[in-house]
Formats: C-alpha cells, sequence, structure tokens
C-alpha cells in the first residue's frame, strides 16, 4: 500500500472517538507522544498480549515466562552496552532561527544524546551522586539474560528452552512521531531463546517462520506481510531480520528476530563475575557430554503498540452504503474473534414483556468468560450475538 495519510489520520480519528486510544494528559493540552488506552482500547491490548502469551508459553512445553523488574541496578546497562553506545547524534541551533541574509544558523558541536530516561534510587539520592543513577530500562530482554540461571535451574530447563516477559520499556526518542507507531513509554513482548552453540542457525529459520505464522494466524493477508534482512548487523548479531507490516504509512517493522549469539550472558558474567554456564549432559557426535557452555540466544521481540497500530489498521473498513438518492457510508472494525475487545451485545428489543430480565441473565451467565455489552436504551434490531469478523 502506498502511503495514505488521509487513511491513517482517518484511523487516529476513530482511536479517539470510539474509546480506543486518547492522547496523554489531554486535558493539559497533552504530553508529547505519549498515549492512554481507553475502555476499548485495553480490552483490546489485553487480547493481544494474552493471545501472544498463549501460543509463546502455554502452548509451549520448553519455554517459560517471567515478569522482570522495571529498575534494574545500572551496571547491567553498562554490560548491555546501552550506557555507551545507546545514542543518537543530536545538533542544537543556538539562535532557533536562520539568518536571512547568510543563510546559516548558529549551530552547536554534534554530541551524543543517550535515549535512556534516568533518575535516582533511594532517599538520600541525589542527583550528583553516581552510585544513586539508575534507568528505565529501554528494552525487556536484560531481565530475561540476569535471571536465565535463576529460571533454569529453579525450573529444571534443558537447552533448547526459552524464557518470554511483557513489559513496558521507556526510551527518550529525541523525534518521537507516528502516533503509538514510536512512543517514549511502549510495551514489548519478547521472547529469549536459548540453544547450544553451531545449532543457532536452524533455530534462527525456525523462530523467523514461526513467528509469521502466528501474525497470519489472524486472519491477515499474507501479502500485507514481508521479512526485511538485515544487511548491517549490530556487532553482536549473526543474523537478523524485521517482520514488516504494510501499514497506511507503508511497510514498517512490528517484530525483529534476531541471532544474538552469546554476546548478552557474556557480557553479564563479565561484569557480574558470576558465571552463567550450562552445563549440557547430551552427547556429541564422539559419544562425550557436550559440558559446560554459554548459550547462544535467538530472540523474537514484538512491538505491543505496534502489533495495536496493526490489528487496528487492519480491521478499519470504511464501508459504501450510497443510494441512487442519497450518500451514506459507515466505518466497521472487523477484528479477528480471538482479539475483538468486545465478544458479545445483548440489546433487548423492548423495555418490556421480560426482555430486560432475559438480556440481564444471559449477560450474568457469560460475562465470566468473555466481556460482554449490555444496553436497554435505545437499542436498534441486531442479532444478540455479534462477533467482529
Amino acid at each position: 500500500m502506498a502511503n495514505d495519510t488521509k487513511r491513517f489520520q482517518a484511523i487516529i480519528s476513530h482511536c479517539k472517538e470510539y474509546g480506543f486510544i486518547f492522547p496523554g494528559s489531554e486535558i493539559y493540552d497533552g504530553l508529547s507522544a505519549v498515549y492512554d488506552y481507553g475502555q476499548y482500547g485495553s480490552e483490546l491490548k489485553k487480547n493481544i498480549k494474552d493471545y501472544w502469551w498463549k501460543s509463546m508459553v502455554q502452548l509451549q512445553d520448553n519455554i517459560v515466562g517471567i515478569d522482570a523488574a522495571i529498575f534494574m541496578h545500572p551496571t547491567t546497562w553498562k554490560a548491555s552496552g546501552h550506557v555507551d553506545n545507546f545514542s543518537d547524534p543530536m545538533i542544537d541551533n543556538k539562535d532557533k532561527i536562520k539568518c536571512s541574509v547568510s543563510g546559516t544558523a548558529n549551530w552547536t558541536d554534534i554530541r551524543q544524546f543517550n535515549l535512556m530516561f534516568s533518575t535516582e534510587f533511594g532517599p538520600t539520592a541525589a542527583a550528583e551522586e553516581v552510585d544513586s543513577k539508575v534507568y528505565l530500562r529501554p528494552e525487556t530482554a536484560q531481565g530475561i539474560f540476569v535471571n536465565f540461571l535463576n529460571v533454569q535451574k529453579t525450573g529444571r530447563m534443558k537447552i533448547p528452552f526459552g524464557i518470554a516477559q511483557i513489559g513496558k520499556a521507556f526510551r527518550n526518542e529525541i523525534v518521537a512521531r507516528q502516533f503509538i507507531f514510536r512512543m517514549r513509554e511502549f510495551e514489548q513482548m519478547e521472547m529469549q531463546f536459548f540453544v547450544r552453540p553451531g545449532t543457532e542457525s536452524e533455530w534462527y529459520q525456525y523462530w523467523k517462520e514461526e513467528r509469521l505464522k502466528w501474525h497470519l494466524s489472524l486472519g491477515t493477508a499474507p501479502e500485507k506481510y514481508r521479512y526485511h534482512d538485515h544487511v548491517k548487523l549490530a556487532h553482536y548479531a549473526k543474523e537478523a531480520c524485521d517482520i514488516e507490516y504494510d501499514f497506511p504509512i507503508g511497510f514498517k517493522e512490528v517484530e525483529g528476530i534476531h541471532s544474538r549469539s552469546d554476546f548478552d550472558l557474556s557480557q553479564h558474567q563479565q561484569y557480574s563475575k558470576k558465571k552463567l554456564q550450562y552445563f549440557d549432559n547430551d552427547l556429541d557426535s564422539n559419544g562425550k557430554p557436550f559440558g559446560n557452555y554459554i548459550p547462544y540466544v535467538i530472540e523474537t521481540s514484538i512491538g505491543l503498540d505496534r502489533m495495536f497500530l496493526l490489528v487496528m489498521s487492519n480491521a478499519y473498513t470504511e464501508e459504501d452504503l450510497s443510494t441512487a438518492d442519497k450518500q451514506d457510508s459507515r466505518v466497521v472494525l472487523k477484528f479477528p474473534p480471538k482479539l475483538a475487545p468486545i465478544k458479545l451485545a445483548i440489546l433487548p428489543l423492548l423495555k418490556k414483556d421480560g426482555l430486560p430480565e432475559i438480556g440481564r441473565q444471559i449477560m450474568n451467565d457469560c460475562k465470566t468468560s468473555f466481556r460482554c455489552f449490555y444496553e436497554e436504551k435505545d437499542a436498534v434490531w441486531m442479532p444478540l450475538v455479534r462477533l467482529f469478523v
């Protein structure tokens, strides 16, 4: 799809008008690149999380979930490389305006702007105390890596195995844009899959295919997706690709699959001075145990907010109801039933003859299983059960 700014703006307006997404702190004129999920948006977002968790954890024999803290020891981010390398170049115009005669501006030197939010930790923390400085995590992956041995030992996990997590992350983007596609506070659904060195390529291909299958299981047309293989790789990566979706603003990344080698665990082992190794009892081709090694990692990381925007973009349908006598149209959200924020609508046709009581009974019988909606006032005819398909 070519860029369709009009459609994209219509989706944004629909999200606010019908209770899906509101600008953050709107009564105070908002906060740049921060959004609140409304009554229907929070339901849709929860359903996306539940669907991902069920497929990634509940239905897997060798993947478990954790919920790591947002605050982590500051050395975590030194080991991961975020303190030294997680930055964008920035330059300022001291005068704010361009000279109309010379055509120049008074620019500062280029400097690196770290994208992590920092704060002070503890009741006696002061800005000048370096030891008190902590960060809001810019990604959820490191919470998985530092808990690798805790999960492996307590869960008696055997390589290959995965650890999954859903959680908030924070990046102080210089330019956050395109609605909820790029925000300063966002949510990730990640899984780190630990494998024996030498098998990482086959597992990378496996998860690359499996993750696209998950997306297509929602009924989205295959031509709306594509892979984008990375040519320029991060220093720790062996292979990497993005799963991109054809948004109204063009093909954009929704999920990344990365072969991260043993970089993360090796770095945390080096900085923490704690061994982060796995003892493999399986036998190699010579009949000897593989022994101790630091596992390699295959990462699958999907932006929950981007997935929300994908679902909304795919569901948003403008129907032309015009006749020869009248121009008319309506917007229908054709959600996959498994993700629809409302699964059941109960609308009694009359407020008498026992219909409200029957409707309420149906509501009470069903609301323990899924989200329901009930309304008597100004109800119009429609089937009692309406799944958005």
